[in-house]
């Protein structure tokens, strides 16, 4: 099974959950690309049995709108019938963003694992990592 894991990450917060995350895919047997979004390449998703995104909530719970959002959108039309991770990390709110997200990876044909997973502020890397788990081999 080959799986990418692509994130954007403000603080640094969302690198660790991403990172832990890769740990505990790789536990389970994965074979797993770590891409932060500005390296990842869009058209290239095919290629992966699975996905995971990460971004943290932004502004008014919403994803980061100047590099992620616009990757996510191009992203989009690669993600149906792919099994399809959200995760990210927040510093206030409810998690609105996720669960916007969560709704627009369904919409866009994704096969969505749980209803993403979420952190707020530094991550539980052990939540994080059996996540991953969790992921790969579900």
């Amino acid at each position: 099974m080959k799986a990418a894991i692509i994130y954007w990450s403000g603080t640094g917060n969302t690198e660790a959950m991403a990172k832990a995350i890769e740990r505990g895919m790789r536990a389970a047997g994965a074979e797993v690309e770590l891409q932060s979004v500005e390296k990842a390449d869009a058209g290239a998703l095919a290629g992966y049995d699975k996905l995971a995104f990460g971004c943290p909530s932004m502004g008014n719970e919403e994803l980061e709108d100047t590099i992620f959002a616009p990757f996510f959108t191009s992203a989009e039309a690669n993600l149906k019938g792919k099994s399809v991770a959200l995760f990210g990390s927040y510093g206030w709110g409810d998690g609105e963003w996720m669960r916007n997200w969560h709704t627009r990876a369904g919409g866009a044909g994704a096969v969505l694992f749980g209803e993403g997973l979420i952190q707020q502020e530094a991550p539980d890397e052990s939540v994080c990592e059996d996540f991953g788990k969790r992921f790969a081999s579900a």
